[in-house]
């Protein structure tokens, strides 16, 4: 069976990373026969030409879409094309929010025939079989689907053997756009979360029990990705230090074999050791990521967080004692909050600042299938909008009867203004030449990506780099200087800034030119 998935648009400020999820499904479809490509409307700008071309030369009889809440209007636009183009194409939707807004999605959204439920490879793969028998959906494990008046939906499947899952077809996904954005790339170790955290759906969506990989198949993986040239690879387990035999496991691997790469991983502050941290700095490890959520006791008690804010203290110091950089990550406006909690939370980011931790803010975004969202009343919690691109957690969509929506958001939006206040002063040191280049390359490398970035969804070197070739191409071994002057008045940029990141990406070969028939043709590196 072919079939199409779809990885609906991705605001860039969000550090999007090669879409792990669809990888694992596109290589569970291709291990069973059948023929998958992948459409990536976060590096390519979506049109319903691009779909009416992909449909045409690809014939899909199954096209699939992955969505978070935040994403969701996306996939189901997109999805919308789909049937619009081709009603006899068998449609379908999963991720968290699909899992848990499946009746909404099939009673009001038209173009979606089937809502996959949960953790989806052996779910997809049954509804392939399902479709080429002809067989009845009420044997397939895991989805949703109108039956006549009614929606259907089936019991969820065990939960996989994460060994037994084929590797993600990343082979299918333009890699090449996200390295040359400056993006990482992602992996798991490990699934599951067995904390209770009221706020977060991961647990409902891959259960509470920690299933592990085999540390060797882990280290394998990491081994191929440390031959693609992204600058770091994130390890995007729920809690990677969940099981201290696991991570050590996994750290001794890279270490025996004399891997040398950079990763980050996710962590709570109650299940690290110095001993852990150290092995983790030596096998490469550079910055752990905290969910602290509150500086107040109070607060950490009622959100059945379960830490304590002197393990915070301890964890962050072990860190920076073990060489590892620390980022804790607050949320604002969960239940109960007030003036008083808001102000305790602050204090404590100042606090961590000055032991030289990094933190940062976000505001709750109540997502369906969460305990917050689900309990609302039974909260001090007024959410404020269902308006699902909303739900970015950067700006407040709820409140509490203690603190409203635009003191959370002034919170935040200084947060933003001291970020850009310190991009500012790199610039500064910089131009005054009292920096190495190592020290810029963070401002470096944003700025390369703000342009990169709107090169592609633009499609200026689709539509600007190429040209007849003259003499002067043919003599000059690398004729930057033309494709500078066709894209600069397509771009909001300094000229020295658009220069800049098209030497960076031709330097580099994530842009490359080739002439050939007479022509000068500039392309992107899309597939490695």
């Amino acid at each position: 069976m072919r079939v199409l998935l779809i990885n609906p648009y991705y605001p860039i400020s969000e550090t999007p990373s090669p879409p792990l999820g669809l990888a694992f499904l596109a290589g569970g479809l291709e291990r069973t026969g059948n023929r998958v490509k992948l459409l990536d409307c976060v590096v390519f700008p979506f049109s319903r030409d691009w779909l009416a071309s992909m449909l045409r030369d690809f014939h899909p009889e199954l096209v699939g879409a992955t969505a978070v809440t935040m994403t969701v209007d996306h996939a189901l636009e997109a999805l919308e094309s789909v049937k619009a183009l081709d009603p006899s194409i068998t449609t379908v939707i999963g991720g968290p929010h699909a899992t848990f807004c499946a009746t909404e999605i099939l009673q009001s959204c038209d173009q979606v025939d089937v809502v996959v439920c949960g953790e989806g490879e052996n779910t997809l793969v049954a509804l392939t079989k399902a479709l080429e028998s002809k067989a009845s959906w009420e044997g397939i494990p895991g989805i949703a689907f109108r039956d006549g008046h009614r929606i259907a939906a089936t019991a969820s499947p065990p939960l996989a053997d994460l060994d037994e899952l084929a590797p993600p077809a990343r082979h299918l996904i333009p890699l090449g756009r996200y390295r040359a954005l400056g993006m990482p790339v992602s992996m798991t170790t490990s699934r599951g979360c067995p904390f209770k955290c009221i706020f977060c759906v991961g647990r409902k969506m891959v259960g509470a029990r920690v299933r592990y990989r085999d540390p060797v198949r882990v280290v394998d993986e990491m081994e191929d990705l440390s031959t693609l040239d992204f600058h770091q690879i994130n390890l995007a387990d729920d809690l990677f230090t969940a099981n201290a035999d696991h991570c050590l496991a996994v750290c001794n691997e890279i270490l025996n074999r004399g891997l040398r790469v950079k990763w980050t991983s996710f962590a709570r502050v109650d299940t690290v050791s110095r001993q852990m941290l150290d092995k983790m700095r030596q096998a490469g490890c550079t910055t752990v990521s905290f969910g602290v959520e509150s500086g107040s006791p109070e607060m950490l008690r009622r959100i059945k967080k379960g830490i304590t804010l002197e393990q915070v203290v301890h964890a962050m110091q072990l860190c920076r004692d073990c060489g590892i950089d620390p980022h804790a990550s607050f949320i604002l406006g969960l239940p109960g909050e007030t003036e008083t909690t808001l102000r305790q939370t602050l204090a404590f980011g100042e606090r961590l600042k000055a032991m030289g931790v990094s933190h940062g803010f976000h505001i709750l975004a109540p997502f369906p299938g969460t305990d917050v969202r689900e309990r609302v009343d039974e909260y001090d919690l007024q959410i404020l909008s269902d308006d699902w691109r909303r739900y970015h957690a950067n700006r407040a969509i709820i409140r509490t009867a203690g603190v409203q929506s635009e003191t959370m958001d002034a919170i935040v939006i200084d947060g933003e203004r001291q970020f850009d206040q310190w991009l500012g002063d790199i610039g500064r040191i910089r131009e005054e030449g009292r920096a190495t280049a190592e020290e810029i390359w963070p401002l470096v490398r944003l700025e390369h990506t703000v342009v990169i970035y709107d090169m592609m969804m633009k499609r200026l070197i689709e539509e600007k780099g190429d040209w007849p070739a003259e003499k002067s191409d043919k003599a000059d071994a690398h004729p930057i200087g033309k494709l500078i002057r066709r894209l600069s008045g397509e771009l909001d940029h300094p000229q020295a800034r658009i220069r800049a990141a098209i030497e960076f990406a031709a330097g580099k070969r994530y842009l490359t030119r080739n002439t050939a028939n007479g022509r000068v043709h500039w392309s992107w590196v899309d597939y490695l």
